[in-house]
């Protein structure tokens, strides 16, 4: 059941990425005005045939992933360290985030039209909030410096390749195994380059004290297009979340659970 729920989780999560980095890739040559971020990629999969169906099927696979963390996080994952206080704590942390998710995608399904709301929407009203606060602007500075912390950790842990240790690599090809390589070491570097940028902008709000500074995922992407490279650095960061989207997918395959 464990390992059910851990591939339909994968699977849902594929999905997500790959609509957001498609959303992405369309901005980047100008031509969609929808939100770069689990919203745009809700609406996107509401308009097509099925959709409904589509999106009850994409939320139980992410209340698969959220059971699959919490069973983590109480019994310990797969692996000779998998039951360490630092494994369980992130397995927590990671089952809190996508019961969110989970949650927000359901109510989407159901008729919800916000679906939690956008994550420029969010991402300003929660840094609003925290701002009022006393000591509120260490605590979102803080909260920024964690987030780009988060992100430098997810690129390097990718461009070592450190998810080996959790694929059945025998059961893959050499072909196989390069591909996989390649959607995981991109993949993951741009997925961690997202959550960097908007850790800095996080921080630039902290230190301006002004929540419209803070930027949720569709800003962060579009921040991308106003770099000095231009949209081109977006569509690569683009076509880098879709790989990781891919990689998700590959990851529900041969992940060991």
């Amino acid at each position: 059941m464990t390992e059910g729920a851990a591939r339909a989780g994968l699977t849902a999560r594929g999905v997500i990425y790959l609509l957001v980095g498609a959303l992405a890739l369309q901005i980047a040559f100008g031509g969609s005005a929808e939100q770069a971020d689990r919203q745009g990629a809700l609406e996107e999969i509401a308009e097509k045939p099925l959709g409904s169906v589509m999106l009850w099927a994409l939320g139980v696979g992410l209340v698969g992933m959220a059971l699959w963390r919490l069973s983590e996080a109480v019994f310990g994952a797969a692996g000779p360290d998998g039951r360490k206080w630092t494994k369980r704590l992130a397995s927590a942390a990671r089952c809190a985030f996508y019961t969110f998710v989970a949650f927000s995608v359901l109510a989407f399904a159901a008729g919800e039209s916000s679906g939690g709301g956008s994550s420029d929407e969010r991402s300003r009203d929660v840094t609003a909030r925290a701002l009022e606060l006393p000591g509120g602007q260490w605590l979102v500075g803080a909260a920024g410096l964690g987030v780009i912390a988060a992100g430098g950790w997810i690129g390097v842990r990718a461009a070592m390749r450190s998810y080996h240790k959790h694929l059945r690599l025998g059961e893959m090809s050499r072909r196989t195994r390069r591909a996989v390589d390649v959607t995981g070491v991109v993949g993951g570097i741009a997925r961690g380059l997202v959550f960097a940028a908007a850790g800095f902008f996080a921080v630039r709000a902290a230190i301006a004290y002004e929540p419209d500074e803070a930027k949720g995922i569709d800003d962060t992407l579009r921040s991308f297009a106003d770099s000095p490279v231009g949209p081109a650095l977006l569509a690569c960061v683009a076509a880098g979340l879709m790989l990781f989207g891919v990689f998700s997918f590959a990851m529900a395959r041969w992940r060991r659970v």
